[in-house]
């Protein structure tokens, strides 16, 4: 039986559990829940014990990396993570503003909202929002081992560039120490790869507890909006990522063979963070990134580079608010929308409930009613799959684009194009 298990590719173990997640959901409806829930909570549960780990040792050993290696060069490992900063906020404030232009493009033309009234409302309180100052001052933790529990990314992010900071300084003096966040960091990949090949299982209680948990009947009339919702994400995905690939002469296939367990994990988990270390795997195993540049760029981008939740999801849900209250939005109006979700999102970073904050954000900054964000509570769950399976597609596409420009991506990656001899056999 384990051997014939083991012959099922990995993506048709995934879709199989897909589907009798669902049988399962319409046949019990809630009374599955008290079975789907567990699984679904237990697999989200194993994926989110990596997060802290993995970050901390892969950030540390990769600065440490670079300190020993290129330190006291003209252009050493401080002017070349500078550069690569630089690169990868311009590829996150570049994919946002097409994002969000995306979003207000099929809003504007479908305008999402018009002719219906009288939406149940689910009584959600509305999220405080910080402060640019207050999260900045926030990245830097007063207690990291506070930090470490409560999972703040930011901060674990931070501490983890001053540990490999002064491991590469210090040399020779902290070897073994060195060697030990080095090896740490190959423990998390390997915990990774175990905790992967749960999706299946993970797949099957998530996707039921969302479909008994929601009926069909209670959602029809917002059916065009979540529809509106996926297809500028699937826009996103699926013709402007693949554009700016091509552009950058790499190969479209590739990637996304690549990257499909760490979408899959996205969808079902609706977690940026939670997804970080099937991210983290996809990127250095099957994409050939660089582990030391990986390991900055894409817990930044957890944080930061949302597409889904931070471009897309506020600027057509405003449109949908604003039609509801029948409220006319004016060109000034689309150009706040457009500048609060392509900035927001930057000064949001690290804030949980990240796509209710940056929606509360939007509406804020656009003169729009808050209570809209109650209208659409209901349907989150199936709102947040797509929204951060975007998010996670944009941090890998932003990260193998910087790659691609600094020469960075390994020999042997399904990113670079086979030889012509190889192409002509094929």
């Amino acid at each position: 039986m384990l051997k014939i298990l083991g012959k099922i590719p990995f993506w048709l173990k995934t879709v199989i559990a897909f589907a009798a997640g669902i049988g399962v959901a319409l046949y019990w409806g809630k009374d599955a829940l008290p079975v789907l829930n567990p699984i679904g909570d237990t697999y989200i549960r194993a994926i989110k014990m990596l997060v802290a780990p993995l970050v901390f040792f892969t950030i540390a050993a990769s600065v440490a990396r670079l300190g020993h290696n290129e330190g006291g060069h003209e252009n050493g490992s401080g002017g070349r993570a500078l550069r690569l900063g630089i690169y990868t906020i311009g590829w996150f404030m570049i994919t946002s503003a097409i994002a969000v232009s995306v979003g207000l493009a099929i809003g504007i033309h479908f305008q999402p909202g018009l002719g219906i009234a009288h939406l149940p409302v689910d009584p959600t309180p509305i999220k405080a929002v910080p402060g640019p100052v207050e999260v900045l001052t926030g990245v830097i933790p007063s207690n990291i081992f506070q930090s470490f529990a409560e999972g703040k990314v930011l901060s674990i992010v931070f501490f983890a560039l001053l540990v490999g900071a002064a491991l590469g300084a210090l040399g020779q003096k902290t070897k073994e120490l060195g060697q030990l966040v080095e090896q740490g960091s190959q423990v998390m990949f390997k915990l990774t790869r175990w905790i992967i090949q749960l999706t299946p299982i993970g797949v099957f209680g998530l996707i039921g507890s969302v479909v008994a948990s929601y009926g069909l009947e209670s959602l029809k009339p917002l059916i065009p909006y979540i529809g509106l919702i996926y297809m500028g994400c699937l826009i996103e995905i699926f013709i402007v990522y693949p554009i700016l690939l091509k552009i950058h002469g790499l190969r479209i296939r590739g990637f996304y063979k690549g990257i499909f367990t760490a979408q899959q994990t996205a969808f079902f988990t609706c977690s940026s963070i939670g997804t970080l270390p099937v991210t983290m795997q996809v990127a250095v195993d099957n994409l050939k990134l660089p582990k030391s540049y990986a390991g900055f760029a894409l817990p930044l981008g957890a944080n930061m580079k949302m597409d889904g939740c931070g471009a897309i999801y506020p600027a057509i849900s405003s449109i949908f608010i604003a039609n509801y209250f029948g409220i006319h939005l004016t060109n000034a109006h689309y150009v706040i929308i457009a500048l609060s979700s392509i900035l927001g999102s930057l000064a949001t970073a690290g804030v949980p409930g990240v796509a209710t904050v940056m929606l509360t954000v939007t509406l804020s900054a656009a003169g729009l009613p808050l209570e809209g964000l109650a209208i659409l509570a209901a349907i989150d769950r199936i709102l947040d799959m797509m929204r951060t399976a975007t998010n996670v597609t944009s941090q890998l596409v932003c990260a193998t684009l910087v790659s691609r420009e600094n020469g960075l991506i390994e020999a042997g990656s399904p990113l670079l194009k086979a030889p012509k001899a190889e192409a002509v056999k094929a």
